[in-house]
């Protein structure tokens, strides 16, 4: 397994893919928060940083199907993923080292974001006028949602070997899983079912973390939708040795 997160990650730091990625997110992020009037702290005067917890979710969902796109479809259309299943490893053991150098790639892009904490923490008034447990949870939110996003991504990625193709699917049910459920949810046909049909999406268990609230249901949400898209991408993968 970390043999192949190796080989991903070099991968990636030998190619302008992450510089790329991690300079349109941090530039993107730092647009909203700091310059774009409507969003920027400094207009708006409250030392928080909803701007990034708001707007991050949408830009990872175009962003982290663009680091995984090519993980497995690459694989496929250079005829190496035969190969790849013929050396010593389990299938579990590719799957999972191809998602922790995606999910790697999305952690490090949201390190740097520490500075804008650092900033608006210095520029509260009184200074540290700041909802730590809120961003604390928030923070967690985004990682575990970038997690998610990783886990679709892989699964797109072993569904087709176009790359554009790939990226599009996992757009879209990034788009499903965030959103998706939410508005689906606010239909008047459903009743008292709304709520259960809104826990579905990713969108309601972010928002309770961004409260500050680590609620072990929450955790249990995302752990468990990851699961179930690298279980399924293992079960695509197995399926082509028939």
């Amino acid at each position: 397994m970390w043999r192949i997160f190796l080989k991903e990650v070099n991968s990636f730091l030998n190619s302008l893919i992450a510089y790329i990625i991690i300079f349109v997110f941090l530039t993107g992020i730092g647009m909203f928060m700091w310059v774009f009037p409507e969003t920027s702290v400094l207009e708006y005067g409250y030392a928080d940083m909803s701007t990034l917890f708001s707007y991050g979710p949408y830009v990872f969902m175009f962003l982290i199907p663009a680091i995984t796109m090519r993980m497995f479809s690459e694989e496929k259309k250079a005829g190496t993923l035969e190969i790849l299943f013929t050396k010593p490893l389990r299938d579990w053991e590719i799957i999972l080292g191809k998602y922790l150098a995606g999910f790697a790639l999305v952690f490090f892009s949201l390190l740097p974001t520490l500075l804008y904490y650092y900033s608006i923490y210095k520029l509260g008034n009184p200074e540290g006028n700041l909802d730590a447990a809120g961003t604390t949870g928030s923070y967690i939110g985004l990682l575990l949602l970038g997690g998610v996003f990783t886990s679709i991504g892989i699964l797109a990625s072993s569904i087709t070997e176009n790359q554009v193709i790939a990226f599009i699917i996992a757009v879209f049910l990034c788009f499903i899983f965030f959103t998706g459920f939410n508005s689906i949810a606010s239909i008047n046909w459903w009743g008292t079912y709304a709520n259960s049909i809104d826990q579905l999406g990713i969108i309601y268990h972010y928002n309770s973390m961004s409260k500050g609230l680590i609620d072990s249901r929450n955790l249990v949400y995302f752990f468990s939708v990851i699961g179930i898209m690298l279980l399924t991408t293992n079960l695509i993968l197995g399926s082509r040795k028939w």
